[in-house]
């Protein structure tokens, strides 16, 4: 999803900082909360585990500062899509487009990865899921609002129920070797119905 733009790699030597981060990020969207640990992260970034805790003290403020980073990037590839010049119907396929992004490397959204793994973390780490979901419902119930003439509590509704779909998908499809075609396959049918382009 918002890997294509956080992942991605350039010139600029990353901090270890970032290699932490992505590091993490990386694992929570493959494994989930519980199944990486700072032994993992030290093997794969090359660096000893008192490294890791110098800049993350606790396994959940690592993750408390990926979430935010997280949604941080997505309201803002969000944010591009809002602005561009596609109509409303194609905005909304873009978006759509953001949960289908990864898949095939076995890569699901982080959120909906750690909200499967809800019942084991830290209430810290279960705000910022919430700051993250809320601010994703806002944007993409404003743009339901715009581009197909909803009243604010449907759009709301709406939001929530489209958010919800995309993040069962992701992990539906998630056994199927052709997870992203299966995301297609179960997305597209049902967007077209419910809101249907030009």
């Amino acid at each position: 999803m918002v890997d294509a733009e956080v992942m991605k790699k350039s010139a600029v030597p990353k901090s270890t900082t970032q290699q932490i981060l992505d590091t993490a990020q990386k694992f929570v969207r493959s494994r989930g909360y519980s199944a990486f640990s700072y032994a993992d992260i030290s093997e794969e970034v090359g660096i000893r585990k008192a490294s890791i805790h110098y800049h993350f003290p606790t396994k959940t403020e690592l993750v408390r500062h990926l979430v935010r980073r997280y949604r941080d990037t997505m309201l803002g590839t969000c944010d591009r899509i809002a602005q561009s010049s596609s109509t409303a119907p194609q905005q909304l396929r873009d978006f759509v487009a953001l949960y289908r992004c990864g898949l095939g490397e076995g890569q699901l959204c982080l959120c909906a990865m750690l909200m499967a793994d809800l019942a084991v973390l830290p209430p810290e780490i279960q705000a910022e899921l919430q700051r993250y979901v809320q601010a994703v419902e806002a944007w993409l119930s404003d743009l339901l609002q715009r581009g197909y003439a909803l009243d604010p509590t449907l759009g709301d509704l709406e939001s929530k129920g489209l958010l919800a779909l995309l993040h069962g998908a992701q992990l539906r499809v998630r056994i199927q070797a052709d997870s992203p075609e299966a995301f297609d396959r179960l997305i597209n049918p049902w967007l077209d119905r419910q809101f249907p382009g030009p």
